[in-house]
């Protein structure tokens, strides 16, 4: 990239210091706090190892990669090295997000603790209206966290993979046309979406993948009793359970969650097998789970209007 690509960008990050800064979080630390305009950071090839926060007070930072194979942030934290008790996973995180109207494009977030360490996130995402286009979250067990009640979250072409629970939370999110892929005989997804909430967790027009030999791998179960998961148009390999659903042990959530399917295909898109607490939207119904049904929910103010056409594009 020549000098005259990088006008668009307020900062650059280049681990070699040929930038403004060397790391991802002196670059966020930097920035003005509220800015009245985007901030937008270039962050160029290379592998970033730390730990990284955007906080509440830094809102509208575009975090912007090289390439989602050639900029990679990563860490390796994980429930037992963090030590701090039984809310130990929510301080594993890699990439943390807790400013509103963030984006970030064209790069890797991963956790690289093993998969026999437990719970270790990559992505831990709080903010409303956060957005993830063309990015790679790798991880095993909680990879990627999607919380913050009444936040909404989009994730279009991005590859999501992990072991157990690695789509997990309270936000409202979808994900769209993305790879979705399982590493272990376990679950995708864990959501806790609050009861108020009218979405959880939509995927839209994505892949079910997994690795070879995975071949037991259910599509969620309930972290809290009203999770809401719903899958639409999204290609399903062989490697999902039959049945689809898990209650988590606890047969009282069946009469509580929101587990639904629509036009979805492939060998483990097959309904007849399924949880019969789980459901088949009609055409209808299926209307509801537009991405902007779902990203705006109603009468939203105009800055959720302006996020969502922007996202969109």
């Amino acid at each position: 990239m020549d000098s005259g690509d990088l006008d668009g960008y307020d900062y650059v990050v280049d681990a070699e210091g040929s930038g403004d800064y060397e790391s991802i979080q002196a670059a966020i630390d930097g920035a003005k706090s509220f800015p009245r305009e985007r901030i937008s950071i270039l962050v160029r090839e290379g592998v970033y190892d730390e730990k990284v926060t955007v906080h509440s007070w830094n809102p509208e930072i575009s975090l912007i990669g090289e390439g989602e194979t050639e900029t990679i942030l990563t860490h390796d934290d994980h429930f037992e090295k963090i030590g701090r008790g039984r809310n130990s996973t929510f301080f594993t995180y890699t990439l943390k997000v807790c400013g509103n109207d963030f984006r970030a494009r064209n790069l890797t977030v991963r956790n690289t603790a093993g998969a026999d360490e437990g719970q270790a996130v990559a992505l831990h995402a709080e903010a409303d209206r956060a957005e993830f286009a063309d990015c790679r979250f790798v991880g095993n067990q909680d990879t990627v966290y999607a919380g913050g009640e009444g936040s909404r979250q989009y994730f279009r072409d991005c590859h999501v993979e992990g072991t157990t629970d690695f789509v997990f939370g309270g936000a409202t999110a979808v994900f769209e046309r993305c790879d979705i892929h399982s590493k272990a005989d376990s679950y995708v997804t864990a959501a806790s979406t609050p009861r108020n909430q009218p979405f959880g967790f939509v995927f839209a027009d994505c892949s079910l993948t997994a690795d070879p030999g995975v071949s037991d791998v259910y599509l969620g179960r309930p972290w809290r009793d009203h999770a809401h998961v719903a899958f639409v148009r999204t290609e399903m390999g062989s490697h999902v359970h039959p049945a689809g659903w898990h209650n988590w042990s606890r047969p009282e959530a069946e009469e509580t969650v929101t587990y639904v399917e629509y036009d979805n295909r492939g060998p483990g898109a097959k309904t007849d097998e399924r949880a019969d607490w789980s459901a088949e939207l009609t055409p209808t119904e299926a209307e509801t789970y537009t991405k902007e049904n779902v990203l705006l929910g109603g009468a939203p103010r105009q800055s959720a209007e302006r996020w969502y056409r922007a996202a969109a594009r």
